[in-house]
Order: C-alpha cells, then sequence, then structure tokens
C-alpha cells in the first residue's frame, strides 16, 4: 500500500510542477492544488495506514492497530485553507482576465492597461 501511495503522490508532485511551469494562469492554479493534494497525500501516507480501528484508546486496545489522528487533522486543516487560497486565486485571475483580456503570463506585463 505504501509503494502506491509513494507512486501517486510523486505523480501528482510531477503533474503539479509540470502544471506551474506553464504560461497560462489557469495552469499555474491547478499546479498549485495538484501539488496541494499531493502534500495531503504525503501526511496521510507518513501517519501509518491501518484499516479497522478508530483512534480511540480504551482498555485492552492493541496501539499498533490504531489509525493515527494527527495527520488527518492536519490534512482536514490543509484542505480547508487549500480551497479558500484556491478560490481567492480563481477570483483573482477572472479580474486579471476581464482586466487585461489575456491568461497568457507573457503578454500581462502591466496592470494599467485599461480595456475599453
Amino acid at each position: 500500500m505504501e509503494i502506491v501511495m509513494a507512486l501517486i503522490v510523486g505523480t501528482l508532485y510531477a503533474a503539479g510542477v509540470y502544471m506551474i511551469r506553464r504560461r497560462s494562469l489557469v495552469k499555474l492554479i491547478i499546479g498549485l492544488a495538484l501539488i496541494g493534494h499531493a502534500s495531503n497525500m504525503l501526511i496521510f501516507s507518513m501517519g501509518d495506514l491501518v484499516r479497522g480501528n478508530a483512534p480511540l484508546l480504551h482498555e485492552g486496545v492493541d496501539i499498533t492497530t490504531l489509525a493515527d489522528p494527527l495527520p488527518q487533522a492536519l490534512i482536514l486543516t490543509a484542505i480547508v485553507i487549500g480551497f479558500g487560497a484556491q478560490a481567492f486565486a480563481i477570483v483573482l485571475i477572472r479580474r486579471v482576465y476581464q482586466r487585461i483580456g489575456t491568461d497568457d503570463m507573457d503578454k500581462i506585463t502591466s496592470t494599467d492597461r485599461i480595456n475599453p
């Protein structure tokens, strides 16, 4: 299971870096989202993937069969923050496109140009 998770994380990181290196602002945001998801998967896989038992301690429970709740809480927080940041970035990209008329980063040189 760890090998599959490592391949998934590596693929997401590679796809994210590839998308960031493109010239479009939309692809930049997609690349950042992919890298964020890869980071979440990496944290999740570091928390010992186990099935079955909830992360609650009571008498007679083997600790090695429990899921670690800390990576799950960190990932939940990261998902919420990432969603907020992506929503903000999408609004900014929309405004730039309305103002400049393109999302190509090479053609965006100044924000002083006003479209009629």
